[in-house]
């Protein structure tokens, strides 16, 4: 199973995370952000399947694949911004890890007003 190969990678850099914590803080940092690049990296085979599934399911429900790829952009600058702060919270910057997520929500809105859009168009239509 992958999730145990993923478990036992991130249990084995969290050891190593916590013996340079305290001495080597920024070497902790940068193995915290690698390992969590990595993971990422294991698991784009697997994001990579599940949008392909999503293609296909939207083009026998004729959905307008504009739609699909405005969900699948929300959704990438959700994880982005989510990692990304995460990261900024282990090297104990919260206030930059706040922003990222403020700027991952103004952007999420922003590509989401044409789904806004759409969804009012179609109200319209049937008032």
């Amino acid at each position: 199973m992958d999730i145990i190969k993923v478990v036992a990678f991130a249990f084995i850099s969290l050891i190593l995370v916590l013996v340079f914590r305290g001495r080597r803080d920024d070497l902790a940092v940068q193995i915290s952000a690698v390992v969590g690049i990595l993971i990422f990296f294991f698991m784009l085979t697997k994001i990579t399947a599940v949008i392909q599934l999503l293609q296909q399911l939207a083009l026998k429900a004729n959905v307008d694949f504009v739609y699909l790829s405005i969900v699948l952009k929300i959704l990438g600058i959700a994880y982005i911004a989510s990692f990304c702060s995460e990261i900024c919270r282990d090297a104990g910057e919260g206030n930059i890890a706040s922003k990222v997520e403020f700027a991952g929500k103004i952007l999420i809105l922003v590509l989401a007003i044409p789904i806004l859009m759409g969804v009012l168009n179609s109200i319209l239509k049937i008032m």
